[in-house]
């Protein structure tokens, strides 16, 4: 695979997070090296325990060095994008036979698995949203959340074609028009409101209460009809349209609140752990 940023997408096994990308020409993925080498080995330091390996194996002449491409993914802790070594399935397989590791047999089961659940998603899509209904349903999520959520999820979609037709090209502009709609609704951008909830990676809509969810698609679905409607080009135009969008969520917010007598935008989350520190720690509740 050519040098470039793609959307980096993050696998758990056991627990731990494993930062990949799908190559839907090859339909393989491409894994981190230096996450694999961590959940193998719980190394300390596995970018060094990959460094020293990736030497010896250079020497020895081994293909895997070869075939290992670089790609530039998200990183885990500040969420910009650093060149890092991948491996497409099979080379993680010949990586698992050079680590000895006790894990390395549910580990490419793992992958088996994971590989044949993404071509059968891509034959049938279904299949994908038919996972992530299961998903919402074990982390106890009610039908009428899910129902909302995937309603979100379309409009969300719809609303970025629509900026994309107004002259949005970059990834930073979307961030810039969506923080314009959450910070006048919420009064807080998404990272803002992040924090309050005391989430980090995790999706800021999957933990939002209905309420919460419903005003954040009202902006957006608004923002979109503005968009369609008065057709603003460029990053400048589309902030004020943004803006007016998360006005009208505003509107209903205040007035639901004023029914309700008390406030929608809360602090809780459905998170089954915690942070304890600015390393990403986390603690079991």
């Amino acid at each position: 695979m050519k040098e470039e940023k793609l959307k980096t997408i993050t696998k758990l096994f056991e627990g731990n997070e494993i930062r990949s990308v799908w190559d839907s020409k090859k339909e393989d993925y491409y894994f981190s090296v230096v996450d694999v080498i961590s959940v193998l080995t719980e190394s300390d330091n596995p970018r060094h325990y990959w460094a020293v390996l990736k030497s010896r194996l250079k020497k020895e002449g081994s293909e895997l060095v070869t075939n290992c491409d670089q790609l530039k993914l998200k990183s885990l802790k500040d969420g910009k994008y650093y060149l890092t070594d991948v491996l497409a399935t099979e080379g993680i397989f010949r990586l698992i036979e050079s680590v000895p590791s006790p894990k390395a047999e549910p580990f490419k089961v793992w992958l088996a698995h994971l590989g044949k659940e993404r071509i059968d998603e891509v034959f049938d899509p279904e299949k994908a949203i038919h996972r992530g209904i299961e998903y919402y349903f074990n982390h106890g999520y009610s039908t009428e959340w899910i129902e909302r959520r995937l309603k979100a999820i379309l409009d969300r979609n719809k609303l970025t074609k629509v900026w994309k037709d107004n002259g949005i090209k970059e990834d930073y502009e979307y961030g810039i028009l969506t923080n314009e709609i959450y910070k006048a609704w919420s009064g807080m951008k998404a990272s803002e409101y992040k924090d309050y909830k005391g989430i980090r990676k995790e999706s800021l809509r999957d933990n939002m209460s209905d309420l919460e969810l419903l005003l954040t698609d009202i902006g957006e679905v608004t923002t979109r009809a503005l968009a369609k409607e008065h057709k603003p080009y460029g990053l400048e135009a589309n902030k004020k349209v943004a803006k007016a969008g998360g006005e009208v969520a505003s509107n209903t917010k205040l007035e639901i609140e004023k029914k309700l007598g008390k406030k929608i935008i809360n602090n809780k989350n459905n998170l089954k752990y915690k942070y304890i520190n600015e390393n990403d720690k986390i603690e079991t509740k």
